[in-house]
């Protein structure tokens, strides 16, 4: 007799698994717990199978026979079931493991052992702001260029050209990683050259001038923010590391005996690690820094969570704050400051200055230098440096900014 929606829903658990028969083979198992589940039981090539269709009441009486119904139509066309199931379930982890945003992660996965925290962290979130809200849920291999380029043009609109065309530098690398794993024929980035207007190279902008680079420290000098801020920007041109690299240091990092800030190979962009000689204008700094922040392990830490270092823009609005504005100084522009002027005024030799910025420096037999290498000369060059800096800075208060041609060995 068929079951009814009445006998179903009381049907009540027992000590033992019970089964309550439908009709066509569709029956109700209850369990011991209560647990009451769908199966349909079937011939194929001449085996007694079951087939699972799901629990009640999720799959209500009516939905049960119209399962069973249509595992009937498959049996009928000479069909497996069971193989049926496979591919339809096969089918559904496969359209959720290509997505655009779980190739894009796969692929963050597979390389990020070679970038530096912050360079990894600045890719998936470029990725994650830009991509994934338009097409993280899109098969990969149904992007096609105009979509991408409708998402690039969003990026445009806000005003960030420069991110628009890094995003669809990385939306390439992720376009052609699908396809060296079988999940997309074509690169739609590919197609969108020069589909963007050229990106300005502000981004990059930086003070090299002497008299400028000291009307720039004293203004540094003068910002009212924050106790952290203030000391990164202090050692942002002593150091002249990579924005992230600053913002990523670390207490135990700074080895005061030697006066060396010495960075390891993950956070660096070339995957070396790296030492940063401490003049005694930047010991002072950190001196008086430390008792701020020492109970987080960052040097920087951020203003709303000492577990977290502080934002990759907190110099960058800090100086937009103080009307130094995208097209006169940048975050990374200290490194092209401290490059020109250490070459062109002081007279640096440039595999010294070439090393500390951490470039990939190589010796006359192609070997690269390790992080020692010249290191007693590039404490020399960046006591000279800061003291520069400082002779700057007394001079733009003066007024009398006079560039000097200091030789160094």
């Amino acid at each position: 007799m068929p079951l009814s929606d009445a006998k179903v829903k009381n049907a009540k658990p027992k000590d033992k698994a019970y089964k309550l028969a439908d009709s066509g083979g569709l029956y109700l198992q209850v369990t011991p717990s209560g647990g009451k589940l769908w199966r349909v039981a079937y011939r194929y090539n001449r085996k007694q199978r079951t087939h699972a269709i799901g629990k009640y009441p999720i799959f209500s009486l009516l939905e049960a026979r119209e399962a069973r119904d249509g595992l009937k139509k498959l049996l009928a066309l000479g069909e497996d079931p069971a193989l049926v199931k496979k591919l339809e379930k096969a089918a559904k982890i496969e359209q959720t493991e290509n997505t655009f945003k779980a190739v894009t992660i796969e692929w963050h996965t597979a390389r990020k052992h070679r970038w530096s925290k912050s360079h990894a962290e600045r890719n998936l979130g470029m990725c994650s702001n830009n991509l994934f809200p338009f097409l993280g849920d899109l098969p990969i291999g149904s992007i096609t260029a105009p979509l991408l380029l409708k998402c690039l043009r969003k990026v445009e609109a806000r005003g960030s050209l420069y991110s628009a065309h890094r995003t669809l530098q990385l939306s390439g690398q992720v376009f052609a990683y699908a396809i060296a794993t079988g999940r997309a024929d074509r690169n739609p980035a590919h197609d969108l050259k020069g589909a963007l207007p050229p990106a300005s190279s502000n981004h990059l902008a930086a003070i090299t001038e002497p008299e400028e680079v000291g009307k720039l420290l004293i203004a540094l000098d003068q910002y009212k923010g924050t106790e952290v801020v203030r000391a990164a920007l202090k050692l942002a041109p002593l150091f002249f590391v990579r924005p992230g690299e600053l913002r990523h240091a670390e207490w135990n990092e700074i080895d005061w005996k030697n006066a060396e800030w010495r960075i390891p190979a993950e956070k660096m962009k070339m995957r070396e690690p790296h030492i940063v000689p401490l003049c005694t204008q930047a010991i002072e700094v950190l001196e008086n820094l430390h008792p701020i922040t020492q109970r987080s392990k960052y040097v920087f830490p951020s203003e709303r969570s000492a577990k977290r270092p502080m934002s990759e823009n907190a110099v960058l609005y800090a100086m937009r704050n103080m009307g130094i504005d995208n097209k006169t100084m940048t975050g990374h522009g200290f490194r092209a400051m401290a490059r020109t002027i250490l070459d062109e005024v002081l007279g640096v030799r440039p595999d010294f200055i070439e090393h500390q910025l951490a470039h990939a420096v190589r010796d006359a037999n192609g070997r690269a230098y390790n992080r020692t290498s010249h290191l007693p000369a590039r404490k020399k060059m960046m006591q000279q440096w800061a003291d520069y800096l400082d002779t700057l800075r007394v001079q733009a208060l003066n007024g009398n900014v006079i560039p000097i041609n200091q030789k160094t060995s």
